[in-house]
């Protein structure tokens, strides 16, 4: 018997061993090439690591972050959201008209809860009609965007002129010379890290995005855990839509199109799996850091913008790859 049960051992401690490795590069990786470009960017540039830059770069960072983040809490639980950047334009649209009628700070809040209902609308339409969340997230983007057009009639929306400086409060200076849309974007992602690594709900969506039908079968309700996904996405959109407009001082219906793609992107790129069940908060946002740096270094080294598509594109593919190699050592 000893004899029959030494091979299993060994090949069981080598599956052990394998996803252990796997494990550590999916956690390190993203945190490894983001070192190397902050030491290749600090070496060939004399401005890369001044004071003003680096605010700079957490400040345009806080937009694309807040959507990876989303975007992360979706995939994980095995469904994508490519309503981010629509949700994110119609969002900031009703938070600058609700602003006009009721005030900056009425109209910041009811920015967050249009970004909450859009995300429990997605959400529903996903789930009740079965269709692959790809397609039907694509179509429902569509829709948002055309409610935001016929909402502006196509035109760019302003708050009152006596709230033009309260508007612009997410641009101001705050804690450590940082701007208050970086402080609410450390605070928010800080909030989704703690509530998918700590609490109940977290653990159902690693459940859900590893394997619904086993999820189901202990008792998860996998629907409600994927709505509930898309609400913390939505919220993520709302707010992203909020720095957005404060920045511009305006809103209008073609805000940040294409975004939701780099924020899916900067995900993938921070290790999480496109099949959903494995990733991280941190190194999803890790992810957006790394795509910002990248257009900060090409700004700095004074490079044709264009090839930077082509680099994105580039690690796009080798974080896929890397995830699919991973799968198959590990399995």
């Amino acid at each position: 018997m000893t004899v029959g049960t030494a091979p299993d051992t060994t090949s069981g401690t080598a599956t052990t061993r394998a996803r252990r490795r796997g494990g550590r590069v999916r956690d390190y990786g993203i945190l490894v090439a983001l070192l190397a470009m902050v030491l290749a960017l600090s070496l060939s540039t004399g401005t890369f690591l001044s004071t003003s830059n680096m605010v700079n770069l957490l400040d345009q960072c806080s937009v694309v972050g807040l959507l990876a983040a989303g975007a992360t809490v979706c995939i994980m639980s095995g469904v994508f959201d490519l309503t981010a950047s629509a949700s994110l334009a119609l969002s900031a649209i009703v938070g600058v008209q609700a602003g006009r009628q009721f005030g900056v700070l009425t109209g910041f809040a009811a920015a967050i809860v249009a970004g909450a209902l859009l995300g429990l609308v997605t959400g529903t339409i996903v789930v009740r009609s079965g269709v692959n969340s790809f397609i039907a997230t694509l179509a429902t983007s569509i829709i948002y965007r055309g409610v935001a057009v016929v909402v502006t009639a196509g035109s760019i929306v302003y708050p009152l002129t006596t709230g033009q400086t309260d508007f612009g409060m997410l641009t101001w200076p705050s804690l450590f010379g940082l701007t208050s849309a970086t402080i609410v974007f450390v605070v928010v992602v800080a909030a989704i890290g703690v509530l998918i690594s700590a609490t109940t709900f977290g653990r159902r969506v690693y459940a859900v995005g590893g394997n619904a039908e086993a999820a189901r079968l202990s008792g998860i309700r996998v629907g409600q855990v994927r709505i509930a996904a898309y609400v913390v996405s939505g919220i993520c959109s709302a707010l992203a839509g909020l720095i957005l407009a404060s920045r511009a001082g305006s809103a209008q219906s073609s805000m940040a199109t294409g975004m939701e793609l780099s924020a899916i992107a900067a995900a993938v790129i921070g290790g999480t799996s496109i099949l959903g069940g494995e990733g991280a908060i941190w190194r999803g946002v890790v992810g957006a850091l790394l795509l910002t740096i990248i257009g900060n270094g090409f700004n700095l080294l004074g490079w044709d913008t264009t090839y930077q598509q082509v680099v994105q594109g580039c690690l796009i593919l080798l974080a896929v790859a890397v995830d699919r190699y991973l799968r198959k050592k590990t399995r």
